[in-house]
């Protein structure tokens, strides 16, 4: 029988209060409260703090506080990385962020959702993996929505909504985010 860890992981309806979940985004918080309140600065303990909460993230990741994730653990992120203030992952599930990208302040990336039966949604959730490639720029406050996956290359507008895969060295803008130019990159 699958634990509630395993069904978020795969993408199944899972009961988000199951005892090793709770755990873990106890722990996630209790990181987030050292990292966000504690230390504030990028310090060499606040470089610690990261590397814990964050134990699949390449050299030189950095994140401006605040920061807020639901496990940290779930986040993949290439060398180079960075976010900005206020940036958001409900990383129920895989989040891949490739090397060299840049993330805006407010950015929200979503792994998390909910069933549209109401009955359902009372209980149990969903989480879908999302990717955004190498060499990318997220604009700030803009949200990434689960299943989505972002090509290399890619900029994303200032306050867009992606709801839809963006294809390698676009530009996408709006709500929904629409691809509205190929962007002539040699990476």
């Amino acid at each position: 029988m699958q634990t509630e860890k395993e069904k978020m992981m795969n993408g199944e309806l899972y009961l988000s209060g199951g005892e090793d979940l709770k755990k873990d985004r106890r722990k996630a918080k209790n990181l987030l409260h050292r990292l966000n309140i504690t230390e504030y600065r990028i310090t060499k303990n606040a470089r610690l703090i990261l590397a814990e909460l964050l134990p699949n993230s390449g050299k030189n990741l950095y994140i401006e506080p605040p920061f807020f994730c639901d496990y940290g653990y779930n986040i993949f992120c290439g060398e180079n990385v960075f976010f900005n203030v206020n940036c958001v992952v409900l990383d129920g599930n895989k989040v891949t962020i490739g090397s060299n990208t840049l993330i805006g302040p407010g950015v929200q990336i979503y792994t998390a959702t909910h069933p549209l039966d109401a009955v359902t949604r009372r209980t149990h959730e969903m989480a879908f993996p999302v990717t955004i490639g190498t060499d990318c720029w997220i604009g700030g406050n803009a949200i990434i929505c689960p299943g989505v996956t972002i090509g290399n290359g890619c900029v994303i507008g200032a306050g867009s909504v992606v709801t839809k895969d963006i294809p390698d060295n676009s530009l996408a803008v709006g709500n929904p985010a629409k691809v509205i130019k190929k962007l002539n990159q040699d990476l």
